[in-house]
Protein backbone atom coordinates (compact mmCIF):
# COMPACT_ATOMS: atom_id res chain seq x y z
CA UNK A 1 0.00 0.00 0.00
CA UNK A 2 0.67 3.52 -0.50
CA UNK A 3 2.36 4.96 2.42
CA UNK A 4 3.54 8.53 0.99
CA UNK A 5 1.69 11.10 1.59
CA UNK A 6 3.07 13.50 -1.55
CA UNK A 7 0.74 12.81 -4.22
CA UNK A 8 2.84 11.10 -7.02
CA UNK A 9 2.94 12.52 -10.90
CA UNK A 10 0.19 12.11 -12.85
CA UNK A 11 0.36 10.46 -16.39
CA UNK A 12 -0.08 13.34 -17.97
CA UNK A 13 2.60 15.38 -15.73
CA UNK A 14 5.15 12.35 -16.73
CA UNK A 15 4.36 13.01 -20.53
CA UNK A 16 4.73 16.72 -20.23
CA UNK A 17 7.79 17.01 -18.08
CA UNK A 18 9.64 13.35 -18.58
CA UNK A 19 8.24 13.24 -22.63
CA UNK A 20 6.97 16.30 -24.25
CA UNK A 21 9.00 19.21 -23.39
CA UNK A 22 12.59 16.83 -24.23
CA UNK A 23 11.92 15.70 -26.97
CA UNK A 24 10.28 18.73 -28.37
CA UNK A 25 6.84 17.00 -28.85
CA UNK A 26 3.76 19.05 -29.37
CA UNK A 27 0.16 18.21 -27.74
CA UNK A 28 -0.61 18.37 -31.45
CA UNK A 29 2.04 15.63 -33.06
CA UNK A 30 1.44 13.48 -29.83
CA UNK A 31 -2.29 13.47 -30.76
CA UNK A 32 -1.23 12.51 -34.26
CA UNK A 33 1.20 9.67 -33.23
CA UNK A 34 -0.85 8.37 -30.74
CA UNK A 35 -3.97 8.52 -33.59
CA UNK A 36 -6.97 10.07 -30.94
CA UNK A 37 -8.28 13.24 -30.84
CA UNK A 38 -5.92 16.34 -29.54
CA UNK A 39 -8.10 17.03 -26.19
CA UNK A 40 -8.09 13.00 -25.39
CA UNK A 41 -7.72 13.24 -21.16
CA UNK A 42 -8.64 9.79 -19.85
CA UNK A 43 -6.89 7.56 -17.28
CA UNK A 44 -4.71 5.22 -18.39
CA UNK A 45 -5.99 1.78 -20.05
CA UNK A 46 -4.55 -0.92 -21.02
CA UNK A 47 -4.79 0.15 -24.82
CA UNK A 48 -4.02 3.40 -23.89
CA UNK A 49 -0.46 2.10 -22.24
CA UNK A 50 0.31 0.08 -25.29
CA UNK A 51 0.07 2.72 -27.53
CA UNK A 52 1.65 5.21 -25.29
CA UNK A 53 4.48 2.64 -25.41
CA UNK A 54 4.79 1.98 -29.25
CA UNK A 55 4.93 5.60 -29.21
CA UNK A 56 7.50 6.29 -26.41
CA UNK A 57 9.39 3.20 -26.76
CA UNK A 58 9.08 2.25 -23.15
CA UNK A 59 6.51 -0.83 -21.82
CA UNK A 60 2.69 -0.59 -20.71
CA UNK A 61 4.07 -1.26 -17.73
CA UNK A 62 5.18 2.26 -17.22
CA UNK A 63 2.17 3.66 -17.72
CA UNK A 64 -0.07 1.50 -15.92
CA UNK A 65 2.03 1.74 -13.46
CA UNK A 66 2.04 6.06 -13.39
CA UNK A 67 -1.62 5.64 -13.43
CA UNK A 68 -1.74 2.93 -10.65
CA UNK A 69 -0.03 5.06 -8.25
CA UNK A 70 -1.98 8.03 -8.77
CA UNK A 71 -5.19 6.28 -8.31
CA UNK A 72 -4.20 4.59 -5.45
CA UNK A 73 -3.46 8.13 -4.20
CA UNK A 74 -6.84 9.53 -4.73
CA UNK A 75 -8.68 6.57 -3.20
CA UNK A 76 -6.37 6.60 -0.25
CA UNK A 77 -6.78 10.63 0.41
CA UNK A 78 -10.54 10.88 -0.66
CA UNK A 79 -12.85 11.14 2.56
CA UNK A 80 -15.48 9.56 0.75
CA UNK A 81 -13.43 6.89 -0.64
CA UNK A 82 -11.31 6.20 2.42
CA UNK A 83 -14.83 5.61 4.56
CA UNK A 84 -15.81 3.28 2.19
CA UNK A 85 -12.23 1.59 2.58
CA UNK A 86 -12.27 1.56 6.21
CA UNK A 87 -16.15 0.02 6.40
CA UNK A 88 -14.47 -3.26 4.42
CA UNK A 89 -13.28 -6.31 7.20
CA UNK A 90 -11.49 -9.51 6.21
CA UNK A 91 -13.26 -12.09 5.38
CA UNK A 92 -11.92 -13.96 8.65
CA UNK A 93 -13.59 -10.89 10.23
CA UNK A 94 -17.15 -10.95 8.41
CA UNK A 95 -17.50 -14.82 8.51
Amino acid sequence: MLTTKRKPATVGEILVEEFMRPMKVTQAALAEAMGVQRNHRRNVTAATALILARVFGNSPDFWLNVQRRSDLWEAMNSPRERERIERAKPLGAAA
